[in-house]
């Protein structure tokens, strides 16, 4: 028994660590929605008057960002500020998820496309709102790491696949909403074709290394849509095969 003695303590010891950690996170988390909340309400341009949405925020709330990060860090992952995971690609800051998530407009039967993969967080909070989520990545490193994530927190409504996202993923679809989260100069014309009448795309539009225009493109028709700009940001650049 006493060879066993520190054993036992250490993993008390681990144990109150992570339980200390988790309130901690918590914490920082409810912080991290009312601090997109005081974001609406002074400006009301990129969600309306109304604000957010409920089920955004909730899903914001429940969604644990620490870990989706490399540093698994609670101070870091819900400071609202975009996170480096690596491969020259980051985590968005978390009031830009919300605002793209909400101007999606995603509903519990929809279907919805995810391109840009990352760490997996946006699709994590998109999966507490729609049935299924399709997420393509074009890094296989961050595809691995982000499919294994979503796999142990149990997001099992996401399929996670490697591949160029401007071609989309037709056999996953069609899709109610499409979110888009690397930077391009122009809309993917097989995106707007994979997306539904009434679907939604959200996506930055304009060069890369510059600011962009967080755009959305509403499918109206099978052969009309309208567009609208609702934000500068500044993303990543899209990253597509050169075959």
């Amino acid at each position: 028994m006493k060879i066993l003695l520190p054993l036992v303590l250490s993993m008390v010891t681990f144990a109150r660590e992570a339980t200390a950690q988790d309130a901690q996170c918590a914490s920082e988390r409810a912080a991290m929605v009312e601090t997109i909340r005081a974001y609406a309400r002074s400006d009301a341009s990129g969600v309306g008057q109304q604000g957010f949405s409920e089920r955004v925020l909730e899903a914001m709330g429940r969604t644990k960002r620490h870990l989706f990060i490399p540093e698994r860090s609670c101070s870091i992952a819900y400071a609202d500020r975009p996170v480096s995971i690596g491969h020259g690609q980051t985590i968005s800051q978390p009031f830009i998820v919300a605002l793209m998530t909400q101007l999606a407009e995603v509903a519990p039967d929809h279907v919805v496309l995810e391109i840009g993969t990352g760490s997996g967080y946006q699709a994590a909070i998109l999966a507490q709102l729609a049935r299924k989520v399709c997420t393509i990545e074009f890094i296989p490193a961050l595809a691995e790491t982000a499919a294994k994530a979503l796999r142990e927190l149990a997001y099992d409504n996401v399929s996670v696949r490697l591949g160029d996202g401007f071609v989309g993923w037709p056999e996953c679809g069609p899709f109610d909403a499409i979110v888009v989260t690397a930077a391009l100069g122009q809309i993917p014309p097989p995106l707007i074709e994979q997306l539904k009448v009434g679907g939604r795309l959200v996506m930055p539009v304009g060069a890369a290394y510059t600011t962009q225009h967080l755009t959305v493109v509403e499918k109206t028709a099978p052969d009309k849509t309208t567009t609208r700009a609702v934000a500068l940001v500044r993303f990543v650049p899209f990253t597509r095969s050169q075959n």
